[in-house]
């Protein structure tokens, strides 16, 4: 599971999606002993996180938007996705 992002002590990650294109784009983050699921708009779409971290999470998805539409379009082809920025 590649990670793509660590800022504030929240870890980014993705899931290689290859050969299961009906699945909603979406990443990975854990944060101590959370871990969730979250769309590429932010939006917790399954597990629990902490409410300030997941503000953090959204406002990250938010400004890096792009280049995680990106990433999932190189995971969904089977190629190494690249890291995004940390908030900052």
């Amino acid at each position: 599971m590649p990670t793509l992002s660590m800022f504030y002590g929240i870890v980014i990650t993705r899931f290689n999606e290859q050969g299961a294109p009906h699945h909603m784009a979406h990443f990975h983050a854990r944060y101590g002993q959370y871990n969730a699921a979250f769309d590429l708009n932010g939006n917790l779409i399954s597990g629990s996180f902490p409410a300030k971290q997941r503000k953090l999470v959204a406002a990250w998805s938010t400004i890096h938007h792009d280049e995680l539409l990106a990433n999932w379009d190189l995971l969904s082809c089977g190629e190494k996705p690249y890291r995004i920025e940390p908030l900052r």
